[in-house]
C-alpha cells in the first residue's frame, strides 16, 4: 500500500463523515480491481472490514507510514508466535497473519484519505512483506527441529527453513526486478492488468493453464503459510509432532523451487521484459 508525506493543501478533512465516504475515497475502483496487488483475503472479506479499522486510525495522529510500521510488527509477531510449540502457537500465528493483512489494507486507505502517498510508504510495505515471509519459514524450520535441539541432526530442519526463506524472497524479488529492469531501460511502468502477463509461447500458456488447477505457487504468502502450518499442527495432535512439520517442510522446499523457476520462465516469456 502506498503512503507517506505530509498532506498537501486541499486535502480532505481529517475524518470522513461516514464509512461510505471513506470507502469512496480510500477504496476507488482502481484499488479494488487491481489484478496483481490484492490478496484473495482482501477481495474476500478484508476490504469489507478495513474501513472500520481505518476510521479508528484516522481518529489518531498516526501517519500512514506509522500504520505500516504496525503492520510490520504484526508480521514479525506472526513468525514469533510459531516459536510457541504445539497448536496454540500455530493458531496465534494464523490470527496474526490475518491481522497483518487487515492492517496492510488500512495503511493505504489512510494514505489515500490524507493524500500522503509516497515512495517511502511503498518501500516500508515491501520491507514488511519480505521480512515476514522470510521469517515464517525460518520459524517453521525451528518448529520442525523441535526443542531441545539435537545437534547436528536438527540442523537439517533449520537449514531447510532457511533455504525455503531464501527461495520465497527470491521469488518475490523477481517481480521487483522486472520493474527495475524496465525503469533502467527507460520503459513505461507496467499496467496492473492481466494483459502484461500474457505469455508469448502457446506451449507455456497451455502449461500455465494446467498449473492453475494445482496452484502450489500461491502457497508462499504469509497467509497461506500460516494456514498450512495450522493444519499441520491440527494433524500433529493426532499423529504426533514434529514429524508433521518435517513432512510439510520437505514438501514445501522443492515446490517453492519449482514455483521460482516457473515464475522466472513466465516473466521471460511475457511482455513484461520486452521493449
Amino acid at each position: 500500500m502506498t503512503h507517506g508525506s505530509p498532506a498537501p493543501s486541499g486535502a480532505l478533512p481529517s475524518r470522513p463523515s461516514s464509512i461510505a465516504e471513506l470507502r469512496r475515497v480510500a477504496q476507488p475502483p482502481e484499488v479494488r480491481l487491481r489484478a496483481n496487488a490484492e490478496h484473495w483475503t482482501a477481495s474476500l472479506y478484508l476490504r469489507d472490514l478495513s474501513p472500520y479499522v481505518t476510521w479508528l486510525f484516522l481518529k489518531t495522529s498516526i501517519s500512514a507510514n506509522g500504520v505500516t510500521a504496525i503492520m510490520i510488527l504484526v508480521g514479525w509477531s506472526t513468525a514469533a508466535a510459531l516459536l510457541i510449540p504445539g497448536i496454540w502457537g500455530a493458531l496465534l500465528a494464523l490470527i496474526l497473519g490475518q491481522l497483518q493483512m487487515l492492517i496492510d489494507c488500512c495503511d493505504g486507505e489512510v494514505a489515500r484519505w490524507r493524500k500522503t502517498s509516497s515512495p517511502a510508504g511503498v518501500f516500508l510495505d515491501k520491507v514488511g512483506h519480505y521480512s515476514t515471509e522470510a521469517l515464517i519459514p525460518i520459524a517453521l524450520g525451528l518448529r520442525a527441529a523441535a526443542y531441545p535441539f539435537d545437534a547436528p541432526a536438527d540442523y537439517l530442519w533449520t537449514t531447510l527453513g532457511l533455504l525455503l526463506a531464501l527461495i520465497i524472497v527470491l521469488n518475490k524479488a523477481l517481480n521487483d526486478m522486472v520493474h527495475v529492469a524496465r525503469a533502467n531501460a527507460g520503459l513505461t511502468k507496467l499496467a496492473d492488468t492481466h494483459g502484461e502477463k500474457v505469455l508469448t509461447s502457446s506451449a507455456l500458456a497451455k502449461l500455465k493453464r494446467i498449473v492453475r488447477f494445482v496452484p502450489f505457487h500461491r502457497l508462499y504468502h504469509s497467509v497461506e503459510l500460516t494456514i498450512i502450518i495450522f493444519i499441520a499442527a491440527v494433524v500433529g495432535l493426532l499423529v504426533g509432532q514434529p514429524e508433521v512439520n518435517r513432512i510439510v517442510l520437505i514438501a514445501l522446499v522443492p515446490l517453492a523451487f519449482l514455483a521460482l523457476i516457473g515464475h522466472f520462465v513466465a516473466i521471460m516469456a511475457s511482455k513484461r521484459v520486452r521493449s
